[in-house]
Parts: C-alpha cells; structure tokens; sequence
C-alpha cells in the first residue's frame, strides 16, 4: 500500500482566461497535518475542492486516498471528510438533530449511528449541550461540531478549510489539539489557514501565492532555509520575492467560480 494519502501532478484549474491554480505538485504522507498556507485569492480553497472531487480539474492528476478526482470522484467523496469555511451546520437544529442529519448524509445505518452519536459528542466536548440549537453555540463550539460531523463516517483523509477563522485564540487553540488527535490515530489532515501562528503546528506546510507552490517543508526548514525565525516572516519574504519577479498579483479565484 502507498504510504501517500494524497499524490497531486500537474494539478491545473482555469476559469476561462484565469489560471487559479497553476501546475501544482505535492504529496501528503498518512496520518500528516499537512499545511496549504496563502492569502486570499491564492487558490487555496480551489485546490481544496477539486481534491475534494468537487471541482473538475482542467488538467494534471489528483489521488486522494488511492482513488482519482477525474475518474472516481464519488469514491474519493466517500473516503474524506470536508469541513468548509461556514461550517455548513443547520442552525435551526440542535447538535443531536445536526449529528443525525450528517449521519444520514454519509449513510451511517441505526446501528452505527448509535455508536457515532456519543463518539462525537465525547470528542467535540459537546456531551450535555446535545438539545442546543446550533445557531445558539458560540463559534469555537460551532467550529468543534461542524468538525464532528465532518468525521461520523470515519474518514481517512480530512480536509479543513480555514476551519478557524473568526474562531477566538482559546478556541482555536482547543481546536488544533483535535486536530493533533486526529493525526496520532492516522488520520490525514489536510488544513488552509491564514494564521501563521497555526501553520506551526503542521508537519509540513506549502506556501501559494497566484495559484503556485512557492516553497515547502517543515516549519523548522523553511525557517531555517530563509534565515528567519518566525513563518510569517518566511511568508512575507518569499511573497516579497514573488513581486520583484513578476509584479504584485491582483485577483481572487473564488470570485471567479
């Protein structure tokens, strides 16, 4: 068996003239918090999506737990959890009827269920707030159940899209612990995020800028390899070169889709 949960080639997506996401080549090892950092507009959330099998890729390959977003998209679906920057909770419901809901989405039988049920209340921290409408939680909570539901079916792979933004630090802080948690049962987390702070504790990150790779590795190595001792200075740096090699970039992919 590959030791890749996720193996990207040539990775390409244009939105008629747009190129969001240019010719990308990573691989993510299991059981990795992997890290794809970049600014809004960099084609974060895009790449996320077509690995997703969501989005159609223009060209180049993805293989997302040993199946391809081009020819197998429903089997990588059934492979990955996916938790998306609004969280995609239903806020009329409360945590129990939301859990049910997902629950019934990934197509957990009763049984199943009645195991998942207190699993994710235990892990979210959630046990004894199960009556709570959703749109009554406060955002770390909000945060804590979306990524519950996200994780019912068991996944292999998850992929976490700005999972924290609007998120106070305390609660974000709790929320990378679950993260760390994941990771130590062999789950592959897959996370954007705009916080430099948090990259720090990824294995591994990749930075983007204009829809390309502009460096990777530990935070330790690229801290190391640019001289600077913090990730945002790294980033700063690196997208300072970018400008003086082809001039700021201006556009946001996600407006184009």
């Amino acid at each position: 068996m590959s030791h890749w949960s996720i193996e990207v080639s040539g990775l390409t997506k244009k939105f008629g003239d747009f190129v969001a996401v240019d010719s990308v080549n990573f691989r993510v090892a299991k059981g990795e918090i992997f890290g794809f950092l970049g600014a809004n507009g960099a084609g974060k959330s895009t790449t996320i999506r077509m690995l997703c099998g969501l989005l159609t890729p223009t060209s180049g390959e993805a293989v997302v737990g040993g199946h391809s977003v081009n020819r197998e998209p429903e089997k990588v679906k059934e492979r990955i959890g996916y938790m998306s920057q609004k969280f995609s909770l239903y806020e009329d419901l409360t945590v129990e009827e939301n859990i049910r809901f997902f629950g019934g989405i990934y197509g957990l039988k009763r049984n199943r269920m009645k195991e998942s049920l207190p699993a994710a209340l235990e892990m979210t921290g959630l046990r004894g707030k199960e009556n709570i409408r959703a749109g009554e939680l406060p955002g770390g909570w909000k945060q804590r159940l979306a990524l519950g539901c996200a994780l019912l079916h068991e996944p292999d792979i998850v992929f976490l899209d700005e999972p924290t933004g609007g998120v106070d630090p305390v609660s974000r802080r709790r929320f990378w612990d679950l993260i760390d948690s994941l990771s130590q049962k062999k789950v592959t987390v897959f996370v954007t995020t705009h916080y430099l702070d948090e990259a720090e504790y990824c294995h591994r990150v990749m930075l983007m800028h204009a829809g390309r790779i502009i460096d990777g590795g530990s935070p330790r190595e690229l801290k190391d390899r640019h001289g600077l001792t913090n990730l945002e200075d790294v980033f700063i740096h690196l997208l300072q070169e970018q400008a003086r090699k082809v001039g700021p970039f201006v556009g946001d992919e996600e407006a184009r889709q």
